[in-house]
């Protein structure tokens, strides 16, 4: 070997791919900018990251939160956009839009696009959705789904550098404008539990608070909580929660609380107002992660509700669209149904899909744990055998306000359920701003109450039920009525348009390529999964079913003119220095409901983007 030959020249890093960014519209407007409306060219020198989110999706929400240190970390340079594209009919609602801006504390401006304009000309399919745009407007990344911020943030860094260095860099303060706060006692209130003593203990979620109110519902006898968000156990002005929800009363002398996006259950003792751990380490459970141990060694995800039955404390465990439960003997916690698929399947409770299960309540019998899930805007519940039922909703597309027997009736997204004395069953109907009444003895559904402003739950007191009426931030007192109010009937379907497929043979594409720095982790065998289903399920005649390969051949009915195909995926990836021992590692997944048209001549390929660079990738 001649040792003086010249050593190879290196291969010349990949050139990163531009596409240049469609223009921001939207028929709602901007908010959290004082009123200003901006173009891609007012942002011209700063990296723009577009978050496309509605505010029903869990996912969505998620993401909110995995975004606040990125914002602060890099706040002269990045500017944050919302993209608000409904899915409910409700959501396409400004109002609505407005609520939800300061119910979850969005601290960016948000475009308001009802009518999906911005979310098609982006080629979105998938709720979240996270691009990136450089200082120049070029689109140079899209991830769907959760947990790319890592990813993002380090190529943040990159670009930073990059244009710090061309002079395309402009650092300064962003377009973000803070709304003016409202004085009133509650603000965006979750849940509602009835204390011993007669007085009402409420989750005053966008505060980050419990407050106990006397009998009237009205007067504040105390705050618990320092209102500021944060996790943090003490007494009652030292001890900090996240969005908390749902509320249960544990015993006589305290309550569980469902400590939302610090995904935990907290304790509250009603005498003392001490706060305690009971589940929970703060962080969010993902896949591969621990399902059953020591509580306070196993991560949730955004516990949204709880109930106590058959001896433990139940969780509507809406990040996973599971439910859980929690031992208060043992201090242990463990799931008790569901797979973490999306979706409407009932059955055994380790076969039963879920889909945001928002509220829960125990029938008088004790027999039943009725929930309410909200994303298939659906009344379901588990019996003592271990066996899920559908009462009330079709699946996850379908959704209205229809009265009659319940295989007709339509909800739309309900967060809350309560146990009536006759048996039957009030729902929170929350996106139909009102509350409705299943009868299991007849089978019906009616309308009790409209006109209320996104009820988000309901407790009894002697013949009158107590509504949590979140947007209008108070508790209203109705008189159970002895006949529902009757209303017309109005059924929908999701808003986005249907993608035209060919009929026969279609090729699926998950693409996944591992962010800079990382690459696919095999240590413990494949480090992809994907499923695949159908609605109608005679949709899919091949191709249905789990497996570890991001690309399969599917074979769709011509019988059929339309559908969803659901597709999840989930890739595993880890930090790739081999000088590191210890790498941190990633886990990058989302679910699609993908409606289909099946239309000759159309595309025989439908490519997803679960990680990866722009579109010109797939």
């Amino acid at each position: 070997m001649n040792d003086s030959a010249p050593a190879p020249t290196p291969a010349p890093a990949p050139r990163r791919v531009r596409v240049r960014a469609p223009e921001l519209i939207g028929k709602g407007g901007w908010l959290n900018t004082g009123g200003e409306q901006y173009t891609l060219a007012d942002l011209r020198g700063r990296i723009v990251i577009l978050d496309f989110w509605t505010f029903c999706c869990i996912n969505c929400l998620h993401v909110l939160d995995e975004l606040r240190e990125l914002e602060e970390k890099h706040r002269d340079t990045v500017v944050v956009i919302g993209v608000h594209s409904p899915k409910f009919v409700h959501e396409a609602e400004h109002r609505a839009v407005v609520d939800a801006v300061e119910r979850y504390g969005v601290g960016h401006p948000v475009l308001d696009d009802p009518e999906l304009a911005t979310w098609k000309q982006y080629a979105v399919r998938a709720w979240p959705t996270l691009v990136v745009i450089d200082p120049e407007g070029y689109v140079v990344a899209q991830h769907a789904g959760e947990g790319h911020v890592h990813a993002i943030e380090r190529l943040v860094t990159e670009l930073e550098a990059e244009h710090g260095a061309k002079g395309t860099l402009r650092r300064g303060d962003g377009p973000y404008v803070a709304p003016e706060p409202e004085p009133t006692a509650l603000r965006f209130p979750g849940k509602a539990v009835v204390l011993p003593d007669g007085n009402f203990l409420v989750s005053d979620t966008t505060r980050h608070q419990l407050v106990e109110l006397a009998a009237d519902g009205e007067s504040v006898v105390r705050r618990i909580g320092s209102g500021v968000r944060g996790f943090a156990d003490g007494t009652a002005g030292v001890a900090a929660f996240n969005e908390p929800q749902g509320l249960a009363l544990l015993d006589g002398s305290s309550v569980v609380v469902a400590d939302t996006v610090n995904h935990a259950l907290r304790r509250l003792d009603l005498a003392t107002g001490e706060v305690t751990t009971l589940a929970g380490t703060g962080k969010q459970w993902w896949q591969g992660s621990p399902t059953s141990g020591p509580a306070r060694e196993i991560d949730l995800s955004s516990p949204w509700d709880v109930a106590v039955f058959d001896g433990r404390v139940w969780i509507a465990m809406a990040g996973v669209h599971q439910l859980w439960a929690y031992d208060p003997a043992g201090r242990t916690v463990a799931v008790a149904a569901g797979t973490t698929n999306e979706g409407l399947v009932d059955g055994p409770v380790a076969e039963a899909w879920f889909a945001q299960p928002s509220g829960l309540a125990v029938s008088g019998d004790g027999e039943r744990l009725w929930l309410a899930d909200a994303e298939t805007s659906a009344l379901r519940w588990v019996d003592r055998q271990g066996v899920v039922h559908t009462a009330v909703g079709t699946g996850l597309f379908d959704f209205g306000h229809r009265d009659g027997s319940a295989g007709q009736a339509l909800l739309q997204h309900p967060l809350g359920v309560t146990v009536l004395p006759d048996g039957s069953v009030a729902v929170s109907d929350t996106y139909n701003h009102a509350l409705r009444r299943y009868d299991p003895a007849t089978g019906e559904v009616s309308t009790l109450a409209t006109d209320l402003r996104e009820p988000s739950d309901a407790v009894l007191v002697g013949d009158d039920i107590v509504l949590v009426e979140s947007a209008r931030h108070r508790l209203t007192r109705l008189r159970l009525p002895e006949e529902a109010v009757r209303v017309a009937s109005v059924a929908h379907r999701t808003r986005r348009a249907a993608t035209e497929v060919a009929p026969g043979t279609l090729r699926l594409d998950v693409i996944f390529q591992a962010p800079a720095g990382q690459k696919l982790d095999t240590r413990y065998g494949p480090s992809t999964r994907l499923l695949v289903s159908a609605t109608p399920p005679g949709l899919l005649l091949k191709g249905e079913g789990a497996g570890t390969d991001l690309s399969r051949t599917l074979e769709l009915d011509p019988e059929f003119e339309e559908g969803v195909l659901h597709v999840s995926a989930m890739a595993a990836s880890c930090d790739d220095d081999p000088a590191n021992a210890y790498p941190a590692c990633h886990v990058h997944q989302q679910d699609w409901g993908v409606p289909v048209r099946l239309t000759e001549g159309a595309a025989d390929r439908l490519p997803l983007v679960l990680a990866g660079m722009d579109d010109s990738a797939v």
